[in-house]
């Protein structure tokens, strides 16, 4: 007996290409969302999600580190790459849209509004760079648009997989890959300074990683010559709160919600570990390519860990656990990052380079607030969305059993 909504008699293929002819074969068909999807389409559709996004990251990533050695061109290979991630998010939104598998209606919602705001923000990020120049800064309106419609979209496809998978390895692994992807977004513009500082270094012992045109026209946007002040401007405009609150503050509490999704007992640290994998593998790529290379944030796998002991000491007090929960992750982020800038990067032969970028360590007593207040604030949303979850899946489950019943009363027809 074959599992609802499953193709019946047909043997599913191994090769992207005809599991793809397969399902415009045997499910094209206009529905609403939350219709029964079989097994394996739901796996290859998220499937295709995961590797959506692992375009968009490498593309992403070799952007920032493009942008920081010559000057910016609409049609650079990163930004192609970056491309064919969102064009095959753009098929798969389609595709959800119109057949109403593998997604609920809340999940489509922030999938298509997601996506609406990315392909909004793409063109006013063109026409932004055409006006202003450079606008290097991670931190510029339009690109902050296009983080946060690749953040909806995310959390649209971390809804829909939470509520339509079955329990089992595939689940846990796929959700803790989405989850990896939301923290690299989330965390992206923290790259300003980890690559700025590297870069205002290289300046200032006269090996510069920018193009002399790049810096030429980074200094005539603020009316100077190539001096220490443009260079500064260029590399590190950002203010030294920024880098600390963003990345151990923020990135706790995106780490506490995995956590909580995930349910493992290291599940944070096990996102933390899965995102600082990818940039230890990224570095010396860039390296060898001649490319510039950013700090590492080592510090993060120990804010995930925070967050794991928080849930374990807790035990199911929240109040408890998000007082715990900010005291660790303050202690463990801003103790770790200060570890960390004490040492030495070692870069083509130079080890006099700061490890981690400056940082205001005033900000510590405004993480240890903040942290507590909104993760003890987020107890009433986080059982609001684990309830309207459970109802969610449970009337897929009673859908899926209503559909495979016929199919169980049907008598066998016996072959002549």
């Amino acid at each position: 007996m074959t599992k609802a909504g499953d193709t019946m008699g047909v043997v599913i293929p191994r090769s992207p290409v005809a599991k793809t002819q397969l399902f415009f074969k045997t499910h094209w068909k206009r529905g609403a969302p939350g219709q029964p999807t079989p097994d394996w389409v739901l796996r290859f559709c998220y499937g295709m999600w995961l590797a959506a996004f692992a375009f968009k990251l490498l593309g992403s990533s070799w952007d920032m580190s493009w942008h920081f050695r010559w000057l910016r061109d609409d049609l650079a290979p990163p930004h192609l790459i970056n491309t064919v991630g969102t064009v095959i998010i753009v098929v798969l939104v389609a595709i959800h849209s119109y057949t109403g598998l593998g997604c609920d209606k809340t999940s489509l919602r922030l999938m298509q509004a997601g996506l609406v705001i990315f392909l909004v923000a793409a063109p006013l990020d063109v026409i932004n760079h055409r006006v202003n120049g450079l606008d290097l800064t991670a931190w510029s309106p339009s690109h902050m648009m296009l983080y946060f419609g690749t953040g909806v979209m995310q959390a649209g496809v971390i809804l829909g997989w939470l509520r339509l998978s079955k329990p089992g390895k595939t689940r846990t692994g796929t959700l803790l890959a989405l989850w990896a992807f939301f923290l690299e977004n989330t965390f992206f513009p923290n790259g300003q300074q980890e690559y700025g500082i590297l870069g205002l270094r290289a300046w200032e012992r006269g090996t510069p990683e920018a193009e002399p045109t790049l810096l030429d026209f980074a200094a005539k946007q603020i009316g100077h010559p190539v001096d220490q002040a443009a260079v500064t401007h260029f590399t590190m405009p950002i203010a030294q709160w920024v880098y600390p609150v963003w990345g151990i503050a923020v990135m706790a509490l995106l780490l506490a919600v995995a956590r909580h999704t995930l349910g493992g007992k290291w599940s944070a640290t096990s996102v933390a570990g899965a995102y600082l994998a990818y940039r230890l593998v990224l570095w010396p790529l860039l390296l060898v390519g001649g490319f510039p290379v950013p700090t590492v944030p080592f510090y993060l796998l120990f804010v995930g860990l925070a967050v794991d002991l928080a849930f374990r000491i807790g035990r199911g007090h929240h109040a408890l656990t998000a007082g715990i929960g900010a005291l660790l992750v303050t202690a463990f982020g801003y103790g770790t990052l200060w570890v960390q800038s004490q040492f030495r990067l070692w870069v083509l032969g130079d080890a006099h380079t700061e490890s981690a970028p400056p940082v205001a360590y005033w900000t510590a007593a405004v993480t240890l607030v903040g942290v507590f207040v909104l993760w003890w604030a987020a107890a009433p949303v986080s059982r609001a969305v684990a309830a309207r979850t459970a109802r969610r899946r449970a009337a897929l489950d009673v859908t899926a059993g209503a559909a495979e019943a016929p199919a169980k009363e049907t008598p066998s027809i016996p072959s002549s």
